[in-house]
């Protein structure tokens, strides 16, 4: 017991230190977000702000139409977060309760997309938007959630073959249809890896960078990660407003990740240890 007492305790300390690790650079963020740039490069360092006051979060929106910015990027990730969860959920299903010919090498072949560079697919996919006129859309940045991602099909598919099939054999024999137990019985139950779709698509959307600089060139359609690194380059030595901005632009992330931790986790371990 005692040799057992000893392991979690060195254990836990370990987390404990990784933890700040993690943390310690999301702290100097908040910190320096509050403070002036004098105090920020003072040395010895001044770890805690003399004064907490929200002037760098005014002064920061006051120099760019951050409040647009945001509704920006809250369009593009609802949208998103929509198509990706109904996409994967909706091809998930047809792989993993379906029986059709060929489904083996189909599965096999969608998650050989995701050993393409997206670099590779840049220029090709930028020349057709570009063609169709979505060119300064949200268009290119939307609709290709609605048609699935590997990853996330995969996920969903992982989930959906650890629940048992009795349950679609039950639906048949009571006169349901394949749409109906999907909608009513596979659905509800898979709400954990659904969130954790959710939360990915989430995280992904709202830091993309890439995606925006090459499909938005208009000024009220830029999205938050966009705008906040044009802020740095014309304000490239006023880290108190740099800070302020990146403290605001993180906010939406944690609050999400706290909110659906339970599910998220949950579908996580359910996905990999079920299949």
């Amino acid at each position: 017991m005692k040799k057992k007492n000893r392991g979690k305790i060195v254990s836990y300390i370990l987390l404990f230190g990784i933890s700040i690790l993690m943390l310690f650079p999301f702290f100097w963020m908040v910190r320096s977000s509050f403070m002036t740039n004098r105090e920020i490069m003072t040395t010895p360092i001044q770890w805690l702000p003399s004064h907490y006051n929200l002037d760098n979060f005014r002064d920061a929106f006051a120099r760019a139409p951050f409040s647009r910015y945001f509704v920006n990027s809250a369009v593009i990730v609802l949208i998103n977060m929509a198509g990706s969860i109904l996409s994967s959920s909706f091809i998930a299903f047809g792989f993993s309760r379906l029986r059709f010919a060929g489904k083996n090498l189909w599965f096999a072949l969608l998650l050989s997309t995701m050993m393409i560079p997206q670099t590779v697919l840049m220029i090709p996919q930028f020349l057709i938007w570009q063609a169709v006129g979505a060119y300064n859309t949200f268009v290119p940045l939307t609709l290709p959630c609605f048609f699935g991602s590997a990853f996330h099909v995969f996920l969903v598919r992982q989930f959906y073959s650890g629940i048992p099939k009795e349950y679609d054999e039950a639906a048949l024999v009571d006169g349901a249809n394949y749409f109906v137990i999907y909608l009513r019985i596979i659905v509800p139950m898979a709400k954990p890896v659904l969130c954790t779709v959710g939360v990915f698509t989430f995280m992904n959307t709202w830091n993309d960078f890439m995606g925006p600089l090459l499909y938005l060139d208009k000024e009220n359609l830029k999205t938050v990660s966009l705008a906040l690194q044009n802020f740095m380059g014309q304000h490239v030595s006023e880290w108190n407003l740099m800070m302020a901005l990146s403290s605001v632009i993180t906010l939406p992330m944690i609050a999400v990740y706290f909110m659906a931790q339970r599910y998220f986790i949950e579908g996580i371990t359910f996905s990999g240890l079920k299949g």
